[in-house]
């Protein structure tokens, strides 16, 4: 039998000691599903970088110019909103209801807020980011273009991640994957028709006209900007309407409270600006290939998007393990937090350590789903093959991470992050790059998420990031 992790919760606050059994049941529980979730997401990504891939070079660098800073941007962004997340995984675990429903209330509201303020901003800055970033000139139209649309839909994008993130925070983790599924298909759909131009196809042996907007680039950006205003709109919706502990229509308080204000800032401002450092790091990385030429842009950007086949189920154990820390902080069961914390250290280090093997031997052909350029699919075969060998030690890092947040731990992840990126990614980047390329980038890449995963699992074995205790 599998118990729910409201069920469990339920045994952890009464002093029940659970069999690993039952642990592990609610780990793969919440695991699987998001762990799905993050393949279709990391599909989503193949199907924009492979449908703008075959347009040419340019267009797939033109993309790859900006995408650190959307990460930069969005980051910072996830790292504000998970704090909510984080709260509500906490007091559901210690059946306090009431004030999780009221975290979800002021969460709409900081997701109005901020949501609408990060557009302006991202809005603003893209007509000049391109050139900030060295972009040749050819290149800085659609880049432009690219990263002023996908702003315009930070709103719908928060909404859709803040609130799938606090579902899982409640133990339903199908209905975020349901949601991603149905966000992909709409990405395929826009995409197809938003990219390319009318043209003729020939379907069951019959020649066919087909509309399209033939907006290549910004095409893309569009496509996925309709796809998440979509998801956005049906996760607020499902918390809306639904039932159980996180239902909205139960009655409650608007109002802001010190208890949230000062849990954000507890947990919230140490993760935005632990995405904050990764991501900026990102752009300076971004910064140093625009240097080696567009085949080392576009190989850069694409082997990029075929790395999250690794890290994908790394990032899908990291959200269960946020939810499964939470509510046994909250529970004041210490010691069942730990057992999750491994649990899910484990499974990550397990499967990304697979996946790693299967980027090592197929990566010419993940390479040739995003673009038929021979150099483009040589050089990125070259240095996803380097990076397989960190996969193992990067998911240590990433499942790691998520248990010491969901304890309250984000500032010693936002420290060892900002250690290892700036300090040891960054400056061997930089060394190596004139000499070695794209390949020396990418080596100083796998050296450091080697360190980083040893760092991580060091702090997790102290167990120093059980101490921080439930929020107030």
């Amino acid at each position: 039998m599998t118990f729910s992790l409201e069920q469990l919760s339920s045994r952890m606050r009464q002093g029940e000691t659970i069999p690993l059994r039952d642990t592990a049941g609610v780990v793969l529980m919440l695991s699987i599903p998001s762990i799905l979730e993050q393949i279709v997401v990391t599909a989503m990504e193949y199907i924009d970088a492979a449908m703008v891939g075959h347009i040419g070079a340019e267009a797939t660098a033109a993309i790859g110019i900006v995408s650190s800073s959307t990460w930069l941007l969005h980051g910072i962004l996830v790292g504000l909103y998970n704090a909510f997340a984080i709260q509500i995984a906490q007091y559901l675990g210690a059946d306090r209801q009431q004030d999780a429903r009221g975290v979800l209330r002021q969460a709409m509201l900081f997701n109005l807020a901020a949501g609408l303020a990060a557009a302006a901003f991202g809005i603003g800055i893209s007509g000049h980011l391109p050139g900030w970033l060295g972009a040749d000139l050819s290149l800085q139209a659609n880049a432009s273009a690219y990263f002023a649309i996908w702003s315009a839909a930070l709103p719908f994008t928060m909404a859709m991640g803040m609130y799938t993130a606090m579902l899982r925070a409640s133990g339903d983790a199908l209905t975020p994957g349901l949601i991603s599924v149905l966000v992909c298909a709409l990405d395929v759909v826009f995409n197809f028709f938003l990219i390319n131009p009318t043209r003729e196809l020939v379907l069951f042996g019959r020649s066919v006209t087909v509309w399209g907007a033939g907006l290549a680039v910004p095409g893309a950006a569009l496509g996925t900007a309709l796809s998440d205003v979509a998801g956005g709109l049906l996760a607020l919706a499902i918390l809306l309407l639904r039932d159980g502990p996180l239902c909205i229509r139960k009655p409650g308080s608007w109002k802001i409270t010190r208890s949230c204000i000062q849990n954000l800032g507890k947990v919230g401002v140490p993760l935005a600006a632990e995405r904050a450092a990764l991501s900026s790091a990102q752009v300076l990385q971004v910064r140093i290939v625009s240097q080696l030429g567009t085949i080392a842009i576009a190989s850069n950007s694409l082997a990029v998007s075929a790395e999250g086949l690794c890290y994908m189920a790394g990032y899908g154990i990291q959200g269960a393990a946020i939810a499964l820390i939470g509510q046994a902080v909250g529970a004041h069961r210490r010691d069942m937090a730990k057992r999750f914390a491994w649990i899910c250290t484990a499974i990550g280090m397990g499967i990304m350590a697979l996946t790693g093997a299967g980027m090592f031997a197929l990566a010419p052909a993940l390479m040739s789903i995003f673009t038929a350029d021979a150099a483009v699919i040589a050089l990125g075969a070259r240095v996803l093959r380097i990076e397989a060998f960190a996969e193992p030690m990067f998911g240590a890092s990433i499942v790691a991470s998520g248990a010491m947040q969901g304890a309250g731990d984000s500032t010693a992840c936002f420290i060892l992050n900002l250690f290892s990126m700036w300090g040891i990614r960054l400056t061997l980047a930089f060394l190596l790059a004139p000499r070695f390329g794209l390949v020396g980038v990418w080596g100083a890449m796998c050296f450091e998420l080697c360190v980083r995963g040893l760092l991580f699992l060091i702090r997790l074995a102290r167990g120093k990031w059980l101490e921080k205790g439930a929020l107030s």
